[in-house]
C-alpha cells in the first residue's frame, strides 16, 4: 500500500467512523453463460410434458430431440439434422412433426391445403382423402401428416411450438452476447500488449 492509498483509507475511517474499508460482497444474480445452460433444461421439461399429452411415434431420445428443435431452428434441413444425429431424415420429420413443428414448405400441396383440413376434421378415411385430393394414398398420408401436427399445435394454441421458439431465439442470442463479451474483454485486455516477435 502506498502513502497516497494510506492517507485516502486514514480519511475514509475518520470520516465514516468504520474501521473497515471492504464492502460485503453479494452473489451475482448469474451469468449469461448459466441462462445459456439453463435452456436445455427447460427444453427437456417442456418435452416430457409433450410426452404425456401426446403419442410421439418418434424413436429418438430427449437428448436427440432438443438436437432436432436446435437445428429446425437454425434453419437446417432434415437431411443436414439426420446427419448430426447418425439417423434416416425420415426418423427426423416424425420427431419434427410429434414436436408440433411444421416447415412452410411441407404445406405447399397440389391442392387446396384447407380442403385436406377439412377432411380431417370430419375423419375421412385415408383412401377417401386421396380419392377427393386426387393425390396418391402415399401422398395423401404424407399431407395429413402435416396438417395432422398443425392441428394438434393450433389445439394447443401453439403454446409447445411458441415456447420452443422463445427458449431456442433468447438461448441464441444469449450465447451472441456471452461470445460478444468474451471478445470486447479480449480485445480490451490485449489492446495496450505490444507485441515483439521475430522469424
Amino acid at each position: 500500500m502506498d502513502e497516497k492509498t494510506e492517507e485516502l483509507r486514514d480519511i475514509f475511517m475518520e470520516t465514516t467512523d468504520s474501521e473497515t474499508v471492504t464492502e460485503t460482497q453479494s452473489e451475482s444474480p448469474g451469468s449469461l453463460t448459466d441462462d445459456a445452460a439453463d435452456v436445455g433444461d427447460r427444453l427437456r421439461t417442456l418435452i416430457e410434458r409433450m410426452r404425456d399429452q401426446y403419442d410421439f411415434e418418434t424413436s429418438l431420445e430427449t437428448d436427440d430431440l432438443i438436437t432436432v428443435l436446435r437445428g429446425f431452428h437454425d434453419d437446417e434441413d432434415d437431411k443436414s439434422i439426420a446427419a448430426t444425429l447418425d439417423c434416416e431424415p425420415a426418423t427426423v420429420r416424425q420427431a419434427r412433426l410429434d414436436l408440433h413443428l411444421v416447415r412452410d414448405a411441407e404445406r405447399e400441396a397440389p391442392f387446396e391445403f384447407d380442403q385436406l383440413r377439412r377432411l380431417l376434421a370430419e375423419d375421412v378415411s385415408l383412401e377417401e382423402r386421396a380419392e377427393q385430393l386426387a393425390v396418391s394414398v402415399e401422398t395423401a398420408r404424407q399431407y395429413s401428416e402435416v396438417a395432422a401436427a398443425d392441428r394438434r399445435s393450433t389445439r394447443a394454441n401453439s403454446r409447445f411450438r411458441d415456447e420452443f421458439a422463445e427458449l431456442l431465439t433468447d438461448a441464441d442470442l444469449t450465447n451472441r452476447l456471452a461470445a460478444d463479451a468474451h471478445e470486447d474483454g479480449l480485445q480490451e485486455a490485449t489492446e495496450d500488449m505490444e507485441t515483439d516477435v521475430s522469424f
